[in-house]
């Protein structure tokens, strides 16, 4: 196995909030083996001299949809499979380039994505994928339209579609055996209803108690955990009596509810760039119309939502939740959350909150021996300015990813 060593660099310490001034830190395989504030010299290891540079961790996405090519997902789901995928191909680069080396997918990417990745068959983000999200007939995984007649939902068979339609207790308990049974790392649930999908207001909560309480039992059998999409608090407050981890979006939350999630341990990951996106791009991208009506709903209250966690204690993890061409404002995410809460508080969130989420604590979101070698090295320092990292990463000169390079100066 190859040694890198980064010389001189200052270090961020995510956790803490500061720089560790001119340290160096070694790559040896796919792992971080010294973490030094004396020079050092190691034979045979390549040297890569960044004094002056801010060496720090990879970052974490936790709310993807690496298939999602297209921002009507009904049309997304539509596509040939080998279409859906090589359009993946690009979005996942782009992830890369921006320096967000692990994504939790949200529905839609399966095992057989992450294989090609961790095989190396093709480059990208290492991925937690959700295999489809469980959502009720009419939710927000439904994207059927309103007609006299109802077909039978085929999107489980998609690769394109992020969710699949199932109803009642035992037919959830099943669904959830078997999308862990083809490797998801998490059950994605749709608890409310959603943006993008045509026929269910915002306000609606989805599925019934006693089925979130299945798939919550079903999760954590196999030692893993429920996401679930929620916006409002009478949606978020459900699912978090009944188990589920982190909400997603969660825009429309109280201090009441927030105070329960954090009182329950929940996590939330916002994802407040992908409203921005689509009042900008929906419409002109095929985003139809009945969608484009709910964005105002919940944009402007989901900049407000990230006061409410901050207050109550809520950890949040860092998420973007963008389709189509939009992918590429992902960083922008770090921008909004950075003039609310500052820039150390969103590189936590994207760092060592994000891997707490993943359950990956101590092995991803840090700068320290035994962790990952997922690492970035950039020009100037983001918790003086977060806009290092924004747009297609280019003041991020070196990406990391399990040691391997997946990007460096041309």
């Amino acid at each position: 196995m190859s040694v890198t060593l980064l010389r001189g660099g200052n270090v961020l310490d995510a956790a803490a909030g500061r720089l560790l001034e001119r340290h160096d830190v070694v790559i040896d395989g796919d792992r971080i083996t010294a973490l030094s504030a004396t020079p050092l010299d190691i034979d045979g290891a390549t040297v890569i001299d960044v004094t002056g540079k801010t060496v720090m961790p990879g970052m974490i996405d936790c709310h993807v949809h690496v298939l999602a090519s297209h921002p009507n997902l009904g049309t997304n789901a539509s596509q040939p499979n080998v279409l859906t995928v090589l359009k993946s191909l690009p979005i996942m680069q782009g992830m890369l380039n921006r320096g967000f080396t692990t994504v939790r997918d949200a529905g839609g990417a399966d095992w057989a994505l992450q294989q090609a990745i961790e095989q190396g068959v093709i480059p990208g983000p290492r991925i937690f994928p959700s295999g489809k999200a469980l959502s009720q007939t009419g939710g927000h995984g439904d994207f059927r339209p309103r007609s006299d007649i109802l077909e039978p939902c085929s999107c489980a068979f998609r690769a394109g579609a992020i969710g699949r339609v199932v109803d009642g207790v035992d037919p959830i308990r099943l669904a959830v055996r078997e999308e862990i049974q083809k490797g998801a790392t998490q059950i994605k649930l749709m608890a409310s209803g959603g943006v993008a999908s045509p026929v269910d207001p915002i306000a609606n909560t989805q599925y019934s108690e006693d089925e979130i309480r299945a798939a919550v039992a079903e999760a954590e059998a196999a030692q893993t955990y429920v996401m679930a999409h929620a916006y409002t608090p009478r949606a978020i407050a459900r699912a978090v009596r009944c188990g589920v981890r982190t909400i997603e979006h969660g825009n429309l939350c109280d201090a009441e509810t927030a105070t329960l999630m954090a009182e329950k341990g929940a996590y939330v990951v916002p994802t407040l760039v992908t409203y921005d996106a689509l009042a900008k791009d929906g419409a002109s991208l095929g985003l139809p119309p009945e969608s484009v009506a709910k964005v105002e709903s919940v944009q402007r209250a989901g900049r407000e939502s990230l006061s409410i966690y901050r207050d109550a204690g809520v950890k949040m993890g860092f998420g973007s939740d963008l389709l189509g061409d939009m992918h590429k404002y992902q960083s922008d995410e770090l921008t909004i959350r950075a003039d609310v809460l500052g820039a150390a508080e969103t590189l936590r969130s994207a760092t060592v909150i994000g891997a707490e989420i993943l359950n990956r604590a101590g092995e991803l979101g840090v700068i320290a021996p035994g962790a990952l070698a997922d690492v970035l090295v950039v020009d100037g320092n983001p918790l003086e300015s977060i806009d290092v990292l924004t747009g297609q990463g280019e003041s991020i000169r070196w990406v990391f990813k399990d040691g391997k390079i997946a990007k460096q100066p041309q």
